[in-house]
């Protein structure tokens, strides 16, 4: 039976103090969905429908949390610490994962569904084909590629000799290493990229290692291509962004400091002040 107007409002009012309101809004576009596919009339776009929502964010709003950008400082202490290790099949693995994820600017999910069968070598470098991904919901297919660099940070030199020490040949490429540094069959899942990132930090000692997530190499690499002025069309195609606004997002955040107002005022007044 469809909802009527103040079950909505009660439900939201209801859930307001357990449900971020982010969460609230998933609700009530499900709740939207399911009247219109069912021929009623849409409730959630009623008046006061519209202000308890307004109402709730402004009592329990809060600021969206962000993963903590990895700069390329902090890549280079990571991978300082994986080249200190024993050679091993995990410390390859590790160094190419650590790499292809941050200068990729993979999402955990994409980097879990690579396979063997996706990587498409070529002089200059490496193509990875996503078969799927979160931009591309009707699966036409998206290419990410990684250029040769120099060793040892060079993704692309990484991830191949990860594969020769695995012997991998097909299937997935990022796969599990036990603790006798033997190869798991299948790939590690996404939620483990977060508590092996998590876990490196923590080695070097990153005092800000709670806020590191997967989604650390994604921000980090906008932000420091933003940092040293790399175009804008150039960082959104290496990440496969759709959104301009979420790639300006980045930009500013990597710029905050440099494109400032302030910045250039102070450096006038110091010239005034030596006079």
């Amino acid at each position: 039976l469809p909802c009527s107007e103040s079950i909505i409002i009660g439900y939201l009012l209801d859930k307001a103090a357990v449900l971020n309101p982010r969460t609230l809004d998933l609700h009530l576009s499900a709740i939207k969905q399911w009247h219109l596919t069912q021929g009623f009339n849409n409730p959630t776009q009623s008046l006061n429908v519209s202000k308890t929502i307004e109402g709730i964010r402004r009592v329990h709003g809060k600021p969206k949390k962000k993963a903590k950008a990895l700069r390329l400082e902090h890549v280079a202490t990571l991978l300082s610490f994986l080249l200190s290790k024993p050679e091993s099949k995990k410390q390859k693995r590790d160094i190419a994962l650590l790499l292809v994820a941050f200068f990729g600017a993979f999402r955990r999910s994409e980097l879990v569904a690579i396979n063997y069968e996706n990587l498409i070598w070529e002089p200059e470098g490496l193509k990875i084909l996503l078969p799927t991904s979160k931009t591309d919901q009707l699966a036409d297919g998206m290419y990410r590629v990684l250029p040769n660099g120099q060793a040892p940070i060079c993704p692309v030199m990484a991830l191949k000799e990860w594969i020769s020490s695995a012997n991998i040949t097909a299937g997935p490429i990022f796969r599990g290493v036990n603790r006798w540094d033997q190869l798991a069959d299948s790939a590690i899942t996404p939620g483990a990229i977060n508590l092996w990132l998590k876990s490196l930090a923590a080695a070097c000692e990153f005092d800000f290692t709670p806020e590191l997530s997967s989604h650390s190499f994604r921000r980090g690499l906008s932000t420091s291509a933003a940092r040293e002025k790399i175009a804008f069309e150039l960082i959104k195609k290496q990440g496969g962004w759709k959104s301009d606004a979420t790639v300006w997002e980045y930009i500013e955040e990597g710029q905050e400091f440099t494109e400032n107002a302030s910045l250039q005022l102070m450096e006038k007044m110091a010239k005034l002040v030596s006079k």
